[in-house]
């Protein structure tokens, strides 16, 4: 599947879901009145876009096992500046420098 196929895709069920979200969203304002319709439909637009981002995550294999970033549960290591040690944590054990970076 091409890339602009896929972000057609998206697209569309992004629009599908806000235009379905103003439409329930009015409804339950008629139906429930001014301060309860009010109330669930700032919570729709909020668990909305929330179940979206939860699906299209779920479909790139964000979430799930491993958790982390993007499925990555990898430490951190850090190199220190002085004498390159690579290491975990804060000082760097073979000299005591603070001074490091991040190695990912």
């Amino acid at each position: 599947m091409k890339q602009s196929e896929l972000l057609d895709r998206q697209y569309k069920t992004y629009l599908i879901f806000l235009f379905g979200s103003l439409a329930i969203s009015i409804g339950l304002q008629y139906l429930l009145g001014f301060p309860w319709g009010l109330i669930t439909s700032l919570a729709l637009f909020i668990l909305f876009p929330l179940i979206i981002r939860r699906r299209a995550m779920r479909r790139m294999g964000g979430y799930g096992e491993g958790g982390g970033f993007f499925g990555q549960s990898q430490s951190v290591k850090y190199i220190c500046l002085t004498c390159n040690n690579k290491y975990k944590g804060g000082a760097c054990p073979r000299c005591g420098s603070k001074m490091k970076r991040a190695d990912f």
